[in-house]
């Protein structure tokens, strides 16, 4: 039988169980929400009933599996995969390419970049480089990983006023991810990250000085130049990807947070 077929150490039908455990939801929610029934979800599971590649990738989709993962299930149930994976450096991605520089040159002098699944930067605009001014060299050789950069003691973290909110916030970040997508490279770079010291006189201590700012979300409260500046960070992911590579980037905004940051990014553009 199709769902005999082991793939990443399980049947179909025991991925798809893993992964409906793991989104919390019962048999028969996911039979309501594809369309099926409770018996015939069980039937899978247990492999007691082989599911078409229509039903494989209707599961996955209602179970929100990442596209690598459902390309996993497919081989599982015995069918080949749906989605490419296509290097970002090939002819064919020249257009994508082209694109996301676009995005990014168009945002300075604010920063923007732009990280795969593993957070190593593909690309970066000149607001970025310039918050990466004066660190070492050894951190600076490619692949540039984001995380790595910014809570290793001898990256960004010294400078970073409000380093306990934002390293926790960008830890509870990988941890949703490594949840979600299973990654052993994801889960040995958080392991590594979350064990780097804290810098002396980040461990505590207030975001920055001067007067209160009303911000709308965590911001990143960084020193450059000896001046304290102030990000609120958006990201945003390509909607419905049909190739693993492009399904795993993600583009990362850098929106001043208050009107002094503003006017000192806008200085340097002139």
């Amino acid at each position: 039988m199709a769902t005999m077929t082991r793939a990443g150490g399980g049947t179909v039908g025991e991925l798809l169980r893993t992964w409906r455990q793991r989104r919390g939801i019962s048999q028969l929610e996911l039979a309501g929400r594809a369309d099926s029934s409770a018996r015939h979800i069980s039937f899978i599971e247990t492999g007691r009933s082989a599911p078409s590649r229509e039903m494989v990738l209707r599961l996955a989709d209602r179970l929100d599996v990442p596209v690598r993962e459902r390309n996993s299930l497919l081989l599982a149930a015995g069918y080949a995969p749906q989605y490419a994976q296509t290097p970002l450096d090939d002819p064919a991605m020249g257009t994508l390419r082209e694109g996301l520089q676009r995005l990014l040159t168009g945002y300075e002098p604010y920063p923007a970049l732009v990280v795969d699944a593993v957070y190593d930067v593909v690309a970066a605009n000149r607001g970025v480089l310039m918050l990466l001014e004066g660190l070492p060299e050894h951190l600076l050789v490619p692949p540039l990983n984001a995380m790595r950069i910014t809570l290793h003691p001898e990256g960004l973290a010294p400078r970073i006023r409000n380093l306990p909110e934002w390293r926790g916030h960008l830890l509870a970040q990988m941890e949703r991810q490594i949840a979600l997508s299973r990654s052993q490279v994801l889960r040995a770079l958080y392991e590594e990250v979350a064990a780097y010291p804290v810098p002396p006189g980040r461990a505590a201590g207030p975001a920055g000085g001067g007067e209160p700012v009303p911000y709308i979300a965590l911001p990143l409260v960084i020193e450059h130049d000896g001046r304290v500046l102030s990000f609120v960070s958006s990201i945003a992911t390509f909607n419905t990807p049909m190739d693993v590579t492009v399904a795993e980037l993600a583009i990362e905004t850098m929106l001043p947070a208050d009107p002094a940051t503003v006017e000192y990014l806008r200085s340097l553009a002139v």
